[in-house]
């Protein structure tokens, strides 16, 4: 079947299903973006797209994709609800438990906007390998994704699912037939920041990791156009619980770690790390502890498959 008719079919599936005000959980990222033209096309006025910063966000994230958005006639509403998230996940440190709260504040959100403009359908890209990892049946859990094991269980909304059955290359392919620019964007987890923030989820301890995940996307990104490696299917920074000790100038430091962690695959159920030159790394590393001195004293490269490891470390 031709990427054009499985357009086709998805946006007369969600004509068929939808008879009312929808809401579209957009973050911008590939899977609800293209679920969001789908269902622009298929209810257009009706659908009512809702960005939400968590607070958990990339730098710049929530302009780059406001500004995307509306290129494309969506209609947006952000809702800053960083003060809500941080609240409610307050010395929450297991990351399946993050998920799911996570999950419950966005239902959270949604339903509070449903009361606003009367919305009887919530509209998610929830793709193939979400539901696929987080369990069911006889599949054991890997990780609840806050969109599906993450979702409480009292939802007063109709949930339709237009990505369901397909994995991360088949939307990247209805991306491109789409003309959406996002189409090669790397892909960003649900819960943002909050699983690349290993252990407690301060606002400073998310600020360190969104400086460092910039530095590492502009680092890989620049290489990659000088030739010095292929860019990888996702690249960032995570912040470890993990204090050892350093010294910058003549001073010891007591800091946290960075890992990096960068990797190639094509539709996310496995991987393998991309071999990224020790040039490259070495001048990441010392960006990082140079814009992050004082709480960050250390970088390590990770060089680990999905399997045995996932692509995030939460």
């Amino acid at each position: 079947m031709d990427t054009q008719m499985l357009i086709d079919e998805a946006v007369e599936a969600l004509t068929s299903k939808i008879d009312d005000t929808a809401i579209i959980a957009c973050s911008g990222g590939i899977d609800s973006t293209v679920a969001a033209v789908l269902a622009n096309r298929a209810i257009g006025s009706m659908l009512h797209c809702v960005y939400v910063d968590t607070g958990f966000m990339r730098k710049n994230e929530t302009e780059e994709v406001s500004k995307m958005l509306n290129e494309h006639g969506l209609n947006l509403k952000v809702v800053d609800a960083s003060e809500r998230f941080f609240k409610h996940l307050e010395g929450v440190i297991d990351p399946e438990e993050k998920r799911k709260v996570i999950g419950e504040q966005f239902i959270r959100v949604f339903e509070e906007e449903q009361v606003l403009i009367g919305a009887k359908y919530l509209v998610q890209g929830t793709i193939a390998p979400d539901w696929i990892e987080s369990g069911g049946g006889s599949r054991d859990t890997i990780k609840s994704h806050h969109n599906v094991g993450g979702l409480p269980e009292d939802v007063d909304l109709i949930i339709v699912e237009p990505l369901r059955e397909f994995y991360k290359d088949e939307v990247r392919a209805i991306a491109r037939v789409l003309e959406i620019p996002s189409s090669e964007r790397q892909p960003f987890p649900g819960p943002g920041l909050a699983v690349r923030v290993l252990g407690e989820l301060t606002p400073e301890r998310v600020e360190t990791c969104r400086e460092a995940c910039h530095i590492v996307e502009e680092d890989l990104r620049a290489a990659a156009e000088e030739g010095k490696c292929d860019i990888p299917w996702q690249y960032f920074a995570a912040l470890l619980p993990v204090r050892s000790v350093g010294v910058h100038g003549d001073v010891r430091v007591h800091g946290e770690t960075i890992v990096v962690r960068a990797v190639h695959s094509l539709d996310g159920m496995s991987a393998h790390y991309a071999p990224i030159p020790h040039d490259v790394l070495a001048a990441t590393s010392t960006r990082i502890t140079n814009a992050l001195k004082g709480s960050v004293n250390r970088v390590v490269y990770d060089i680990t498959h999905k399997p045995p490891g996932t692509i995030e470390w939460e």
